[in-house]
């Protein structure tokens, strides 16, 4: 599972939380009692990736809501981890 330090209901409650994992981005928004989480490819931030790109799930705002959102980001990586290597690999081409 991915391992995030200082993540937790507090955190999220103030403000949106993103990060990564070999060409894999995730993001976390918070909202009254649900959180958003998105994963997308590298190499664009959240809000210049389109949505076409990116995987959405929501969970129950509590603390084995953030748990189990921490799973299924890394078994999205785990499930596509062949396309997430490569986009890793091609993220300076298309930067270029």
């Amino acid at each position: 599972m991915i391992k995030v330090i200082g993540l937790n209901i507090k955190v999220l409650k103030k403000e949106p939380f993103s990060g990564s994992r070999q060409g894999m981005r995730f993001f976390m928004r918070a909202e009254d009692d649900t959180l958003h989480v998105w994963v997308y490819p590298e190499p664009w931030c959240f809000e210049k990736t389109s949505d076409d790109m990116k995987t959405a799930k929501d969970f129950p705002f509590t603390q084995e809501g953030l748990d189990d959102s921490l799973e299924w980001i890394s078994q999205e990586f785990e499930n596509r981890k062949d396309y997430w290597m490569q986009m890793e690999k091609d993220k300076m081409k298309m930067i270029l």
